[in-house]
């Protein structure tokens, strides 16, 4: 008889277990954005899945899926920062040559995800302190046919200090109108996808500003 006991309470403690699996798996989290890389040198990559998502459930990534290779020589990964049904916040992590499972994320074909929060580019300027060129035009030629580039000297065509590693600073206005400046050292990847109708090229005209903002010194 305890015998019979027992293996009832357990089958009804499995059931429940189940059932709770069974809730879990329905569960879907909303795809806030995605980076691509390792360590610091990593790229945003939320628009290239939004258009990954649209044609496919899964896909086995890499460097040809993203088009760029932030780390050359080392094993990067993709992360996904996605938010829980239930306000909670969780990242998914692939390492690369790994399969992306779509099916648990809420709406992941239509596309209708990722942070929409933008800047607008005002200027860019390219050197050291007191050193340095607009670089504005050549970024705007740049950004019409690449989502992202690798910058340097050659980039540019100029190299405004020589024997010195430079920055190319591009100074944006955000969503409050507030003023930003993004910083990236000579040889590290540029990415596009953050800055309003980058590929559009109409941006950054009658700003006064220079290397160091508006109304700064150069």
């Amino acid at each position: 008889m305890r015998i019979h006991k027992l293996t009832t309470r357990t089958f009804s403690f499995l059931i429940l277990i189940a059932a709770f699996a069974v809730s879990a798996l329905g569960q879907q989290y909303q795809i806030q954005r995605a980076d691509y890389g390792i360590g610091r040198q990593r790229v945003d990559v939320t628009q290239r899945l939004r258009e990954l998502a649209r044609s496919n459930a899964t896909f086995r990534m890499g460097n040809s899926t993203f088009g760029v290779d932030p780390a050359p020589g080392q094993v990067k990964t993709l992360r996904i920062f996605a938010n829980s049904p239930r306000g909670g916040s969780r990242t998914f992590e692939y390492r690369e040559g790994s399969i992306v499972d779509g099916s648990q994320f809420s709406g992941w074909g239509g596309g209708g995800w990722g942070n929409n929060a933008q800047y607008q580019i005002l200027g860019a300027w390219y050197g050291v302190a007191g050193r340095n060129v607009d670089v504005t035009q050549r970024l705007r030629e740049l950004a019409r046919t690449n989502t992202f580039f690798r910058m340097g000297n050659s980039t540019f065509g100029v190299d405004p200090a020589r024997g010195v590693v430079k920055t190319l600073r591009i100074w944006a206005r955000g969503p409050r109108g507030h003023e930003k400046m993004f910083e990236y050292t000579e040889g590290s990847i540029v990415d596009g996808s953050q800055f309003t109708g980058w590929g559009g090229g109409n941006w950054g005209n009658g700003w006064k500003g220079g290397w160091a903002g508006s109304g700064g010194p150069r």
